[in-house]
């Protein structure tokens, strides 16, 4: 698997060298030779983080060093390493080291003492199952949120008090991800039903259409990460595919509402291929 991870380290030695300037979508992805929205899938499951906060985290630290061991001013600091302004530089340098870069230049206290990010792969090769499939159309809600946060969990709370027929409605969400250097993987999440709703007249739009990888994830939703995590820092490297910058999607085929053994729940991921 080491040969697989030197996107990775491609990835990492590229920021690390130009940590400090503008990095376009377009810069890692010919640096990868991924799609964007897969080398940061591939980044975030591999490393335990997304690139811009990797991006971020370069920043502040180099910022320190500077601090610990020059005479330059907090302002040329946070513009040498690549902030607008010493606001946004003595946010983020108060979010990542608890203290506010005057206070660390009058203290000189030591606060750098993190490892060095080492990208890692699982031990689980999933199999999926390369099918193609048909577009229907569904009816939706949308938010725009951090992957897997609660406010899918709220979105669907909402989502379902529309009323849609118990027999034969499908469920599904719709995962497109923000194409932009982010310190959290942003994505607008869209609450699909393959049946219109009873009580309101939801707007509509048609998913599918195409050739997907289907992978299984069983259990609560709560833990899909675990799925993704295998998909993206093992299979991924594996698989030969060209993949599509259309959006994830996922299936709800055994849900809360169905069992109330999380164990027993389903839910089908696909990732578009070309």
């Amino acid at each position: 698997m080491e040969d697989n991870l030197n996107c990775i380290y491609r990835v990492i030695h590229f920021m690390e060298n130009n940590y400090d300037q503008q990095i376009s979508v377009k810069d890692l992805e010919d640096v990868s030779h991924y799609s964007y929205r897969n080398i940061q899938r591939i980044f975030k499951y591999s490393c335990g983080e997304t690139i811009g906060a990797f991006q971020q985290r370069l920043k502040v630290e180099n910022a320190y060093k500077r601090i610990l061991y020059t005479q330059e001013s907090l302002t040329a600091i946070g513009i040498e390493v690549g902030f607008a302004n010493i606001a946004s530089f003595s946010k983020a340098f108060k979010q990542h080291f608890g203290i506010s870069p005057k206070a660390a230049k009058l203290s000189r206290e030591k606060l750098l003492c993190g490892p060095d990010l080492i990208p890692v792969t699982s031990d689980i090769l999933l199999q999926p199952e390369i099918v193609y499939l048909k577009s229907i159309p569904v009816y939706y809600q949308s938010t725009p949120t951090y992957y897997n946060n609660e406010e899918i969990e709220v979105l669907w709370e909402k989502f379902t008090q529309n009323e849609f027929p118990v027999s034969g409605t499908e469920y599904f969400g719709v995962i497109a991800d923000e194409p932009l250097i982010k310190t959290e993987i942003n994505c607008r999440y869209d609450a699909c039903a393959s049946m219109q709703a009873q009580n309101k007249k939801l707007p509509s739009k048609k998913i599918f259409g195409g050739r997907y990888a289907r992978f299984t994830h069983m259990g609560s939703y709560e833990t899909i990460d675990e799925t993704y995590t295998k998909i993206y820092s093992r299979w991924i490297f594996n698989s030969g595919l060209e993949f599509s910058h259309t959006p994830i999607i996922e299936k709800y085929e055994r849900h809360a509402d169905h069992t109330d053994n999380q164990e027993e729940q389903l839910t089908y991921i696909f990732l578009p291929l070309k």
